[in-house]
């Protein structure tokens, strides 16, 4: 069976996975699979899981908060903030659960302090006109 290579890139990971026979992914358009000897093709990946199958017929599951997929001369390109990577799918998707609990709790805690300072800001200001209209 024919094959092609998977690069998978972040800022701080890199893996080089050989004998790939098909990967399966999703973008906007619904999900989509690639075989070895593809055409060149480029899609924005959605967040969530994606598969690619070995020599050994043994599925492997990378999970990403998006990214951008880059197929030519026989090469998987996917680019991505980070990613996490196993055979296991039970484990995989309970790591993408908890990335996107973490991911959504840090942007509440933004929100809350932005939330603060857009109060303080009001405050301030309200003090500074009493101060103007006292003068």
């Amino acid at each position: 069976m024919k094959t092609f290579m998977l690069h998978v890139q972040s800022a701080t990971q890199y893996e080089c996975i050989e004998g790939v026979t098909s990967f399966i992914g999703e973008d906007n358009s619904g999900s989509f699979g690639i075989l070895a000897s593809h055409g060149r093709m480029m899609t924005a990946l959605s967040y969530g899981l994606t598969r690619y199958r070995l020599e050994d017929n043994n599925w492997h599951y990378l999970a990403f908060p998006g990214g951008i997929l880059y197929f030519t001369n026989n090469s998987l390109h996917i680019s991505t903030r980070r990613f996490l990577h196993d055979t296991d799918y039970q484990r995989i998707s309970t790591g993408l659960l908890e990335q996107l609990l973490k991911e959504e709790e840090d942007l509440r805690v933004i929100k809350d302090s932005l939330c603060h300072l857009e109060q303080e800001m009001f405050r301030r200001l309200w003090q500074m006109g009493r101060i103007g209209m006292k003068i």
